[in-house]
């Protein structure tokens, strides 16, 4: 599935949640050294709790950032499924 992000140097998360089990991660643009390491993070983990370890971390000033977009990302790729 591929997720559209909003407000975040990241344009876009393409995500495989399978049986509710996060199978791969691939962001577009954004801090590409961290945005590996939270996609591999999260590979094997558990939708839900990447969602909870996610939801709501900002970036500076910005009110989201990568990491909160990609719970957002879990969320409708889950619903999808």
């Amino acid at each position: 599935m591929i997720y559209k992000t909003k407000g975040t140097c990241s344009t876009q998360i393409d995500i495989e949640v399978e049986d509710g089990i996060i199978k791969s991660v691939a962001f577009t643009n954004g801090c590409n050294g961290n945005l590996q390491g939270v996609s591999r993070l999260v590979e094997g983990m558990k939708a839900e709790d990447a969602i909870s370890k996610l939801r709501g971390i900002k970036c500076g000033f910005k009110n989201t950032s990568c990491p909160d977009q990609l719970s957002y990302a879990i969320e409708q790729a889950m619903q999808n499924a």
